[in-house]
């Protein structure tokens, strides 16, 4: 097959439905080619040795790459988040109806919703069949992280968000929440699979050793939260606990790594509380992000208290699953099931500091080969259901059976 995979990040922004995947579609004998922007997230700037221009092409690990402009940003002004959303979507689009090479299948990449928005447009043009794998549910999101509240622009998001549903040949979504609410919303459920999400499995898994000093790790109990410090982690809830921790267990030690627009906010609120056993690392190549969890004692992930999030898995669990550690996951509903299933770890309630705490000190004061049991079961759940090649190979069938029922539709 000839698959255009549109999003509008790809490596070397962190991302797991990136250069993994386009990778090892081409390693089954696909071809493929990437439309998406230059790179700047999550900083809103654009990465060192890039400079924007109307197209740049190149190839990262032999995967074919053309760059289109956008508005690079991504701080806290509605207006500006959207200008970035909406440039990449025009200038994706035109790249696509008019220079992208022909292809067999679209794979579009949800979020942003505009992204969506230009697969539907280039799969008109062109008359190509187009898949969208959502990972955030629009309008839903943009109202859980108080980035646009007005209810009439909230109104025509899920109304754009729906025409692009009808257009869509198929919708891939990551839980079994994202495929119930869909349909309560109308899409069809034979128009549905769920697919759960991957991660970077050879960065997380080789760790390179020494590259960064993480001599502060030694002799603690590390509890360890890596990834972006948005509004959506609700990370002051984190620090709450961090503070009850301190005054029972002093070994343990929480460990934020990343960046985010929370940033700033978030070491100050720990200044104010004067916390011993709170270390802030900035954002980290992904080998080395996988040296840190693998040297962590447990994981954590949060989020805020939506109904929305309840419905969503968080892609730090799969890599958390990956390392093989025990898991603390202050998520309600998909996530929180997950972790059971996998008897990896324990469940707290999200924003809610003592039963965070309560959570920590649980794998604190278990034995460590309970503690390692967890993390073998980690391991081999993610092997099992989540892997990259479990979930590649699920994509493939996603897109045979569209390109079949599109050679059926033209009989």
């Amino acid at each position: 097959m000839r698959i255009l995979l549109l999003t509008q990040w790809f490596d070397p922004e962190p991302t797991f439905k990136g250069l993994l995947f386009a990778q090892k579609l081409q390693e089954l004998g696909h071809e493929v080619e990437v439309v998406t922007g230059f790179p700047n997230y999550p900083e809103g700037k654009i990465y060192a040795g890039y400079r924007q221009s109307w197209c740049h092409r190149e190839s990262i690990g032999g995967v074919r790459i053309a760059r289109v402009p956008l508005y690079a940003s991504h701080d806290s002004s509605a207006l500006k988040r959207l200008l970035n959303y909406f440039s990449f979507a025009l200038s994706s689009s035109l790249y696509g109806i008019f220079m992208a090479r022909k292809a067999d299948i679209i794979y579009v990449y949800h979020p942003p919703m505009t992204v969506g928005v230009a697969g539907a447009l280039i799969g008109w043009f062109r008359r190509t069949p187009f898949v969208y794998d959502i990972q955030d549910l629009w309008p839903d999101t943009l109202k859980a992280t108080g980035m646009i509240g007005n209810p009439r622009i909230l109104s025509v998001a899920g109304a754009v968000c729906n025409w692009i549903y009808r257009r869509a040949s198929h919708i891939v979504v990551l839980s079994p929440g994202f495929r119930s609410l869909l349909a309560e919303r109308g899409v069809p459920e034979k128009k549905m699979s769920l697919i759960y999400n991957w991660c970077d499995e050879t960065g997380l898994q080789a760790p390179v050793g020494g590259v960064a000093d993480l001599s502060f790790m030694n002799g603690r109990f590390n509890v360890v939260f890596a990834g972006n410090m948005g509004k959506a982690q609700a990370l002051e809830a984190v620090i709450a606990a961090a503070q009850l921790v301190a005054a029972e267990e002093s070994r343990v030690q929480f460990v934020l790594v990343g960046g985010g627009v929370e940033v700033e906010n978030l070491k100050a609120l720990c200044a104010r509380y004067n916390l011993p056993n709170l270390r802030f690392v900035p954002r980290m190549p992904m080998n080395e992000v996988g040296e840190v969890l693998a040297r962590a004692d447990a994981l954590l992930v949060h989020l805020k208290d939506d109904p929305l999030f309840s419905i969503t898995i968080p892609s730090k669990t799969q890599a958390y699953l990956a390392v093989g550690r025990p898991i603390i996951m202050a998520v309600r509903g998909d996530a929180a099931d997950l972790l059971r299933e996998a008897e990896a770890g324990v469940v707290a309630i999200p924003e809610d500091p003592e039963s965070i705490a309560q959570g920590v000190l649980q794998l604190a004061r278990l034995p460590l080969p309970e503690r390692e049991t967890m993390g073998q079961k980690a391991a081999q759940f993610y092997k099992n259901k989540l892997s990259l090649s479990v979930g590649v190979a699920a994509f493939i069938k996603v897109f045979e059976h569209v390109l079949f029922s599109k050679k059926n539709a033209g009989k």
